[in-house]
């Protein structure tokens, strides 16, 4: 279909094009998963097969737009900026200037302000990021409303990349199993300040503004500060030889486990509570692939790490202490990576945590996703964490098994 019959399929079927001219909308895009009631704005482009756009969807109010291959919700607001490869459930809001990549998953009313960069990215109910921030490979979780929940602040960043040329360092505020339901504490990651991956930060935290956090914390209702005094400490460091490995190791497959434990519950709850419209169903379509796109990203960058880890071997002398984890890991690697492989359906079949808590669930009502999780009583959420948190474990679990070889 040429690009001015898609326009006038689009504005016949009660989408607003302003100033249609002025928008790029590519062949690719089917008409049919762009909702009536969708506006567009000026300066947009629009392309992907797998493009799919819910009711009451506003696109480029404020600045030109990019949108490839994503999968929105309805009312989800994306101001300006380039979006490719994300799935950004409903009520999802963005200022302008926004650069989020593949990999990248919003729930439901999640929200960032302007000059965004997201890239394997989960950002669950309500969490919010202010402005000129990157946050990168982490999965952020908390607080149970609007005016509840879990908060970077601006000019954040998420350390992703380290020196020995690595990013098997995933981080995580919050988790899965408490967090999908909707009735943690929120955290708070103050402006101007910056979390090192691998990191596990837990409910009730917070992380007062400047402060750069270079350790997990795990005992909730904590206040952290610091900041670097003015004296410049000095160490000999060579790149090419890695230190202890441990926390590294142990994070990286607890947040894989995390990414397992979110794939069950899009394949087993979200969709009894998803409403039956093709827009809701593309966005649980697409928010599995980017929990498949998430894993892979962790296996390959822990794929990478391992090469790196045999490299740093050669420099090192002996087999003893620290460097006999490194030995384990690449050893094992070959063996292990299959086992983080998403699996593809019912691998927990017959849990009994699991059939009680979506006993429960299929009680609920479908298309209010908030409203149902929120209602259901304490000991269904129990057994419905107490499901999750063991493929958490499973997974985690690998790597001690690693350790001791």
């Amino acid at each position: 279909m040429a690009e001015k019959d898609i326009k006038q399929a689009l504005l016949e079927r009660g989408v607003t094009i302003r100033c249609p001219d002025s928008v790029d909308i590519d062949a690719s895009i089917n008409p049919l998963r762009i909702a009536p009631g969708t506006t567009i704005h000026s300066g947009s482009r629009l392309s992907g097969d797998q493009t799919s756009i819910g009711p009451g969807s506003i696109l480029g109010e404020e600045a030109p737009l990019t949108l490839h291959n994503c999968q929105l919700g309805s009312d989800v607001r994306l101001k300006g900026g380039f979006f490719s490869g994300a799935t950004l459930m409903n009520g999802v809001t963005f200022g302008s200037g926004a650069h989020v990549r593949a990999g990248t998953l919003l729930e439901d009313y999640a929200s960032c302000a302007h000059t965004v960069g997201l890239k394997q990215t989960i950002l669950m109910p309500f969490v919010t990021l202010g402005s000129l921030i990157n946050f990168c490979d982490c999965l952020m979780a908390g607080g149970t409303s609007a005016k509840d929940h879990s908060e970077v602040g601006s000019s954040y960043i998420h350390f992703n990349f380290t020196a020995h040329q690595d990013k098997a360092t995933p981080s995580m505020a919050g988790e899965v199993p408490q967090g999908v339901m909707l009735d943690q504490p929120p955290i708070f990651l103050g402006g101007q300040g910056g979390l090192v991956g691998p990191t596990r930060i837990t409910y009730g935290t917070i992380l007062a503004a400047g402060t750069i956090c270079r350790r997990d914390v795990l005992n909730r209702g904590k206040l952290v500060f610091g900041q670097t005094g003015h004296r410049v400490k000095e160490y000999a460091y060579d790149p090419s030889v890695f230190g202890e490995i441990d926390r590294i190791c142990h994070n990286n497959f607890i947040y894989i486990g995390n990414l397992h434990a979110l794939n069950s519950w899009y394949e087993h709850v979200r969709p009894l509570l998803a409403g039956d419209d093709v827009y809701a169903q593309a966005c649980l379509e697409g928010a599995r692939q980017q929990l498949a796109a998430a894993v892979a990203e962790r296996v390959k960058q822990l794929n990478r790490f391992a090469d790196k880890l045999a490299d740093s071997l050669k420099h090192t002398k002996g087999e003893a202490g620290t460097f006999a984890n490194h030995r384990r890991f690449v050893d094992q690697w070959p063996a292990t990576a299959p086992r983080l492989a998403l699996p593809t359906s019912n691998t927990d079949s017959g849990n009994a945590n699991r059939d009680q808590f979506l006993n429960a669930v299929t009680q609920l009502g479908r298309g209010d996703y908030i409203g149902s999780i929120q209602s259901l009583p304490a000991d269904a959420k129990a057994e419905g964490t107490a499901w999750l948190q063991g493929i958490v474990d499973s997974i985690g679990s690998i790597w001690g098994t690693i350790k001791h070889v």
